[in-house]
């Protein structure tokens, strides 16, 4: 029996679709990403950053990025915080489904970097802060399975 396990390698072409709602987290988010890209070998020249209005745009945006077949991996990075409303639960639910709807169709690694929080704060402290940068662990989900699904092509 094979055990296959992806590593933090340069897999290919990255695409990255950011939400600009939230800007000052998001940008945060991004930063992340980009530091494990790079710490993963992956050239600038081979990142594309798609910027989208907000969290509910990422999956329209990420499955228009997977339908290209230009990528081996793609991360969704964005916030969604809680409010006085029923709003939240519809946008994170529909960005979750949508996200992982084109992860299954195009059988391409999707890195969740969806913060769903309460506060600003929350989002802040997962945005490079005490809680990490949760941009970085998306893409660094995302190229490890792109790594280990690669392995398992080729054996």
């Amino acid at each position: 029996m094979a055990e296959i396990s992806g590593h933090l390698a340069p897999v290919g072409r990255i695409g990255i679709v950011v939400s600009r709602y939230h800007e000052r987290v998001t940008t945060r988010l991004l930063d992340g990403a980009r530091t494990c890209l790079a710490e993963a070998g992956i050239s600038e020249n081979d990142v594309d950053v798609l910027w989208v209005p907000g969290a509910f745009e990422l999956g329209s945006a990420a499955s228009a990025l997977a339908a290209t077949g230009r990528y081996a991996a793609l991360v969704a990075l964005g916030v969604v915080i809680r409010g006085e409303t029923a709003h939240f639960e519809f946008i994170a639910g529909e960005a979750s489904r949508a996200l992982g709807t084109l992860a299954t169709h195009h059988a391409l690694p999707v890195g969740f970097g969806l913060l769903t929080v309460d506060t600003l704060e929350q989002a802040l402290a997962r945005a490079g802060g005490a809680a990490g940068n949760k941009g970085y662990e998306a893409a660094d989900a995302a190229i490890r399975t792109a790594d280990a699904i690669r392995r398992a092509r080729t054996g």
